[in-house]
């Protein structure tokens, strides 16, 4: 585990070389070069937060390649035994905290119980045999929620992320149980997505978040970052129906991109990931945090004034 951590840090030393680098090249070469420089590191640091999706979905893509058909262990309990590796790697590296792997161990398990309801009224399936998995379900599945748990984690910490307008976590928690039910009871009684868009729309209508990129904080409307995040889901969804790590009824004689509207889909689940994480990082308002900021600056202006004088001022 001590090797894992000095290596975490060499690779995070270095990478922290590298923008120095790049941030001095930048500031010399006028505002396109900073746009550039921006640009660039916003896409490092979200590359580095979906680390666990991006091997899962390399796992997906790479196994269906190359596995071959006769091994000995099928290639789903292949990938159940990778995400678990990938996991403890990522704890052993401290690249994700205990707390933030126990929500996301919930989200796992609350993605799975979806997961076998589902499957079992047909709406996708899982084509390949296994062993470890429940009912219709293989394994490695809740995995595939896990990992959008653990980008959002991971880049609440990575871009500092602050809110204004953030509304109050027990409403958040409200509409996120309720976004859940609509998955299971749209199959017998009316379908209430569109209630549900209506109502994240008006609880989270003023909320913006704030993010550092580089050396500048920038900011969003939150429900456009919801929006954007949802849009790479779905990207990442077709790369997992075309590996046959899950199929959709209509791709089984012959796989298709999956159509737009599962963007809804992902989006309403997405914030219930986000909900989760929150418990974890509860949501910081920017005020406050400038605040802090103003007062620890002052406890060290009069540190600094103490040791001068050789006392602390009274």
């Amino acid at each position: 585990m001590t090797h894992c951590v000095l290596t975490k840090t060499w690779i995070e030393g270095l990478l922290h070389r590298i923008r120095l680098t790049a941030s001095a090249w930048a500031s010399g070469h006028g505002w396109w070069a900073k746009a550039l420089y921006e640009l660039v590191v916003f896409g490092a640091k979200q590359a580095w937060a979906c680390l666990f999706g991006a091997l899962m979905l390399a796992l997906m893509a790479g196994t269906h390649l190359f596995y071959p058909s006769d091994a000995p262990l099928a290639r789903y309990d292949f990938l159940v035994l990778a995400a678990l590796s990938i996991q403890a790697l990522l704890l052993a590296t401290k690249m994700e905290t205990w707390p933030e792997a126990r929500v996301i161990l919930l989200y796992h398990v609350v993605g799975t119980v979806m997961e076998v309801f589902k499957t079992h009224v047909g709406s996708w399936q899982y084509p390949e045999p296994s062993v470890l998995r429940i009912g219709g379900v293989p394994l490695f599945s809740g995995f595939m929620y896990a990992s959008v748990g653990s980008f959002i984690a991971r880049s609440w910490r990575l871009l500092s992320l602050e809110f204004d307008g953030y509304p109050q976590r027990s409403h958040t928690l409200i509409l996120a149980l309720l976004i859940y039910a609509n998955f299971f009871t749209h199959h017998w009684i009316l379908d209430l997505r569109w209630v549900l868009f209506a109502a994240t729309a008006g609880l989270f209508l003023r909320t913006r978040v704030h993010f550092r990129v580089a050396d500048t904080r920038r900011s969003m409307p939150l429900l456009l970052s919801f929006g954007l995040i949802a849009l790479f889901i779905w990207m990442a969804e077709n790369v997992g129906t075309w590996s046959r790590a899950w199929r959709y009824p209509s791709q089984m004689a012959q796989w298709h991109v999956v159509g737009f509207g599962k963007l809804g889909s992902w989006y309403l689940l997405m914030i219930i990931s986000f909900v989760l994480v929150t418990w974890v990082h509860p949501p910081r308002s920017r005020a406050e945090m400038r605040r802090r900021e103003r007062v620890r600056e002052l406890v060290k202006a009069c540190g600094e004034v103490g040791a001068v004088s050789g006392r602390m001022p009274e």
